[in-house]
């Protein structure tokens, strides 16, 4: 295989923007897949550690968290989900209501490092996605500045939140250190800066004739996994 192309910004948004709208896959759809790869990830790196803390954004990102809570459930995890800042949009709305209706807990005030340490095995970081630009929301700034200082395994989806897409960690926002982080589509030129011990691929679902567009030499999955480790 070929080296491994590393998306930017603009890359990742025209590839989502040609499966929504010429492959005509939904949002939903693609979320499910988002989601379930990241619980795989998680599940497979730390099977012993059962109590997740998920950190959910406003956007995309937070809709994968929501469903990768809902996987992480039926795994035989306890997961507890922090959801700040809700939508109205249905999608949202249903994707919280499912995770209520399995008796996934919703914490409302946002834990100190010291509760989290004491009450979760591992934090996972949905806030936000490639498309984030700064600055930082105010009530995510308390937010990451706790994530960034966690000595429990912290769990990025797609990027760590806060990091430019393309530069990687922004010295103007707290940086996150994540130790696992599931790639999402393909690996974004900002993962060449990422140091921690886990690497995968997930979201099976680039089309062969999309792949070959954007020049994406991207692994083979194996058997029916639905992701794949990657080596940095």
């Amino acid at each position: 295989m070929s080296k491994m192309k590393y998306l930017c910004q603009k890359e990742a948004i025209a590839i989502d923007e040609e499966l929504f709208n010429v492959y005509r896959f939904s949002v939903d759809q693609l979320m499910e897949l988002a989601g379930l790869s990241s619980a795989t990830a998680i599940a497979k790196c730390y099977p012993d550690k059962k109590r997740v803390l998920i950190c959910v954004g406003p956007g995309n990102n937070g809709g994968d968290g929501l469903v990768a809570a809902r996987h992480l459930k039926m795994f035989g995890f306890i997961p507890s989900i922090f959801y700040p800042k809700r939508t109205d949009k249905p999608l949202y709305t249903n994707l919280t209501n499912q995770c209520k209706m399995m008796g996934i807990n919703f914490v409302e005030e946002f834990p100190s490092e010291q509760t989290i340490q004491k009450q979760a095995d591992i934090v996972v970081d949905a806030l936000f996605g490639f498309s984030f630009k700064p600055p930082v929301r105010p009530q995510f700034q308390p937010i990451l500045e706790t994530l960034s200082k966690t000595s429990i395994p912290l769990c990025s989806i797609d990027i760590p939140s806060g990091w430019d897409v393309e530069e990687g960690p922004n010295n103007e926002i707290p940086s996150l250190s994540p130790e696992l982080v599931i790639s999402l589509t393909a690996p974004k030129i900002c993962m060449k800066k990422f140091n921690g011990k886990h690497h995968f691929l997930g979201g099976r679902f680039v089309p062969n004739a999309l792949k070959e567009k954007y020049g994406l030499e991207l692994p083979e999955y194996p058997g029916t996994e639905c992701i794949v480790k990657l080596n940095n």
